[in-house]
C-alpha cells in the first residue's frame, strides 16, 4: 500500500512566519508559527522526513529506530 502525501514548507521573512502544510487530499494539517524554537523543531522534523523518504532501507525499520 502506497500512501501519497504532500508536504509544503513556506517561510515569509517579512513577517517572520513559518508555515508547514501536510495533505493527502483527504485531510490537511496546517501549522504556522513565528517562534524561533518552533521553527527549529519544524526544520528538524522536515529534514528527518526527507531522509526517510529517500532512504534505501525499509521505511518501517527506519521509523522504529528513531
Amino acid at each position: 500500500m502506497t500512501l501519497m502525501v504532500r508536504v509544503v514548507l513556506k517561510y515569509r521573512h517579512c513577517d517572520g512566519n513559518l508555515c508547514i502544510k501536510v495533505t493527502d487530499d483527504v485531510a490537511c494539517l496546517l501549522y504556522r508559527t513565528d517562534q524561533a524554537q518552533d521553527v527549529k523543531k519544524i526544520e528538524k522534523f522536515h529534514s528527518q522526513l526527507m531522509r526517510l523518504m529517500v532512504a534505501k532501507e525499509s521505511r518501517s525499520a527506519a521509523m522504529e529506530t528513531d
